[in-house]
């Protein structure tokens, strides 16, 4: 997909540090509005922080970031009423049911009960979730309260929407339609920042793909660019430049564990 008009986002020399340690070295970085940006790399890389910074959670960056023209630093608030945000990990009221969870979060941003109990319903049966909509979360799977975490990322209808992990717990018919709705979400326009390690779905849905490693990106662009630089599959590419472990190796000695020493 070609970049339509002025970035959406705009990152210039981020830099974030915990203490002394330094976890983002200076990223630069412009998404455009209707790209799904695959946002990738190992455990510690700083995708989480990334997004975390993006979605106005963490103002303690060095550098400068730009969200729909404004400044995140100064204009945190603007930039919350345009975005929705889907953490990997994240505390769910479970005294509450889903309805009055949703009530609360559609109150956010100042919808009305009608729309909001609307919107709701509709979403939850479409998640399989239409016969829970008030039954106490405390009693929910993992999958379930993702559901509902999902739904509340999306109920302002955002025109930004962060993604971290959202996959997680979801059964695979879920997975399916959370795959499908971004799609058509950012057909729409709106701009979808997903950050995973499901490899094979960042691969199908993503428009461009960003990989980040130690702090710093180290691959940017479509699959097909990634793959005739790289080869292979994604998951080839992001063994080869995080550190090109073989992997089939590894897995042999691994498993000698269970073999009697001679």
């Amino acid at each position: 997909m070609q970049p339509n008009g002025h970035p959406v986002i705009r990152i210039r020399d981020l830099r974030k540090r915990y203490d002394k340690n330094e976890v983002l070295h200076g990223i630069d970085l412009d998404v455009y509005s209707g790209q799904i940006i695959g946002y990738i790399g190992p455990n510690g890389a700083g995708k989480s922080t990334t997004v975390r910074i993006l979605a106005g959670l963490d103002g303690s960056y060095e550098g400068q970031v730009e969200v729909a023209g404004f400044d995140l630093k100064k204009d945190n608030i603007e930039v919350k009423k345009i975005m929705g945000y889907v953490p990997e990990n994240a505390e769910l009221y479970d005294v509450l049911t889903p309805m009055e969870f949703l009530l609360l979060a559609g109150r956010l941003h100042h919808l009305t009960d009608d729309v909001i109990t609307e919107r709701a319903t509709q979403m939850l049966q479409y998640f399989g979730l239409g016969d829970n909509l008030h039954q106490r979360m405390d009693t929910f799977s993992k999958g379930m309260r993702q559901k509902v975490l999902l739904i509340s990322g999306l109920l302002h209808n955002p025109q930004i929407i962060f993604l971290d992990e959202p996959l997680s717990g979801l059964d695979a018919n879920a997975v399916i339609l959370v795959k499908e709705i971004i799609s058509k979400l950012a057909a729409e326009g709106k701009t979808i920042f997903y950050c995973s390690h499901m490899m094979d779905v960042v691969e199908k849905i993503s428009h461009r793909i960003i990989l980040i490693a130690n702090g710093v990106i180290i691959a940017d662009g479509p699959i097909e660019t990634l793959r005739s630089q790289e080869g292979e599959s994604l998951e080839h590419i992001f063994s080869q430049l995080t550190g090109g472990q073989d992997f089939d190796r590894m897995a042999d000695d691994f498993l000698s564990a269970f073999k009697p020493n001679l």
